[in-house]
């Protein structure tokens, strides 16, 4: 047996008058008669201040207390019967930690989203409970997709430095998209597998820029578009009216007088078209300096300043210009340029020999004369995109450059050196492909046929076809809707100008984009029809 320890000697024996233990752990002293009761400190209330009512003292006596700390048994019942709001109100709802909470539908993982900083590893913005493969494992393909784009695009990165960065997130995203849990990392490694076949590319709109959803689609668009071949009677809709050629700016008739009675200004004293200053003009070995800005002014902001600003230099039109070069003059008025060289009618057509196509596409590049702006070269494609006439034109005869202008014609003297045909002879050349009833496109084609003293009805211009967001007059450059639509970039040789061929193309490619892509316009009245004595002069 173990010795005791006397742990209950103070407390009687609860059957004192009956106990029969022979080493009873209880006391059988006549002294003891009640359990002793250990007080507990209760807080009572503070007396109140004389003269004001005091609510009921709480009295608590030693047996109260007893009784309350010992926790009264409670009938056992099940959690999702008694259960109930905390504050005491009845309710059938089950417990919150018993509730289902989310969503049965598969997870779907939240796109990424953008680069925080301008260069480096972009960061993977996704829920990790939306997500069926591991973010780490997504993060860890994300890097070895922008390694890839970083060694693709290492010609262009310095003038984009974000590109690698968006165009990774947006490929993970993609490749996620397609795949499921186990095909993930074989789809990624597939897609870098495609960004080490593809080819370097050396500007912002090469083929080769992009996802490989945005590859394959520009790649599919640009096929659909080379493969479309214009009718007149797909383009028949796109023709501008006559109110909508004179609204342009388009020369519809012939202008009073002669024609071509003045062919030159030598010796006059006209406005400078860079300087606006007066000036004699003279021929380009002995004209007088002029200092300008080739760029075009535009509104900018500055500290919450608007201020007019040049587009070449950044400087305003206060500040001297950015450039030297010859003085040189521009002329709008109709009859001036008819006394330069006469205008005439695209001839009619000539029946059922005739050669003349259905619709071509046009441009020319302009060069600074002592008899204004005058055509220096043509070209022109068929609906089809093939070349079918590109020549330089020679001057008239007394005419002479006072400025190449090489800078947006990509005119140079060696190029015009080499041209054998004047202007009244390149026209008849044109007549082999162009009548009164072909359809010819061009950008902001009122120029080109000012320059060729052309007079035509049937004009498709893709400065009206796709308008300014400010509405005429103003028109979006012709590069900008071609990078646009067509994931192009043209005009960028720089200082060596533009070619007129490209530019041709490329209109007719926004042409054919747009009756693939685009909205058909509403039905327009028909032209006017062409006068047999004007149509007659189409070849003097």
């Amino acid at each position: 047996m173990f010795p005791t320890l006397k742990l209950f000697q103070t407390l009687p024996c609860p059957e004192k008058p009956h106990c029969t233990r022979a080493h009873c752990l209880f006391s059988h002293s006549s002294d003891i008669t009640q359990i002793p009761v250990t007080p507990v400190p209760v807080d009572v209330p503070k007396p109140a201040p004389s003269g004001t009512s005091t609510p009921a003292r709480r009295t608590t006596s030693a047996a109260a207390v007893a009784s309350a700390s010992i926790p009264a048994k409670r009938p056992i019942s099940s959690p999702l019967r008694t259960a109930g709001p905390s504050n005491g109100t009845s309710s059938s709802e089950p417990p919150k930690k018993l509730q289902r909470t989310g969503t049965s539908q598969r997870p779907v993982a939240v796109p990424s989203g953008p680069q925080t900083t301008s260069t480096g590893v972009p960061v993977l913005r996704v829920s990790a409970a939306q997500s069926q493969v591991p973010i780490p494992v997504r993060q860890a393909m994300l890097k070895n997709l922008y390694d890839h784009f970083v060694i693709l695009y290492e010609n262009i990165l310095r003038a984009n430095p974000t590109l690698a960065g968006e165009h990774a997130l947006k490929q993970e995203e993609e490749v996620y998209k397609k795949s499921s849990k186990l095909t993930y990392r074989n789809a990624v490694i597939s897609s870098i597998a495609a960004l080490k076949r593809r080819p370097k590319p050396d500007n912002a709109s090469h083929a080769s820029v992009g996802t490989e959803a945005e590859v394959q689609a520009r790649e599919e668009m640009r096929k659909k578009v080379a493969a479309l071949r214009l009718s007149g009677a797909q383009l028949e809709p796109y023709m501008l009216s006559l109110d909508d050629l004179k609204k342009w700016g388009y020369i519809v008739e012939v202008p009073a007088g002669p024609g071509g009675d003045k062919p030159h200004e030598e010796g006059s004293v006209m406005t400078c078209d860079r300087c606006n200053q007066k000036f004699q003009v003279k021929r380009q070995e002995d004209a007088d300096e002029c200092r300008f800005h080739w760029g075009k002014a535009f509104t900018s902001k500055v500290n919450g300043e608007k201020r007019r600003v040049f587009t070449c230099c950044s400087r305003t039109p206060d500040e001297e210009g950015c450039q030297t070069g010859p003085h040189v003059f521009y002329e709008t008025d109709p009859e001036d340029l008819h006394r330069r060289h006469a205008f005439t009618h695209t001839r009619p057509p000539a029946g059922s020999d005739d050669t003349a196509l259905d619709a071509v596409a046009l441009d020319c590049e302009m060069i600074y004369t002592t008899g204004g702006m005058r055509v220096a070269r043509v070209s022109v494609v068929d609906s089809a995109g093939q070349e079918i006439f590109d020549e330089y034109v020679r001057m008239d005869e007394g005419v002479e450059v006072i400025d190449y202008n090489t800078r947006f014609s990509g005119i140079t003297p060696e190029n015009l050196g080499s041209a054998r045909l004047p202007l009244a002879s390149i026209r008849r050349s044109m007549d082999a492909f162009i009548s009164s009833e072909t359809i010819i496109i061009g950008h902001a084609l009122e120029n080109d046929l000012k320059t060729l003293r052309m007079i035509h009805h049937r004009c498709v211009d893709t400065a009206v076809l796709f308008p300014h967001p400010a509405g005429a007059p103003y028109r979006r450059a012709l590069r900008a809707l071609v990078k646009e639509h067509l994931g192009q970039t043209i005009q960028a040789a720089g200082a060596a100008g533009h070619s007129s061929v490209e530019d041709s193309i490329a209109t007719l490619d926004l042409v054919r984009w747009h009756v693939i892509n685009g909205r058909k316009p509403a039905p327009k009245p028909a032209p006017a029809t062409m006068t047999p004595s004007a149509s007659a002069s189409s070849n003097t």
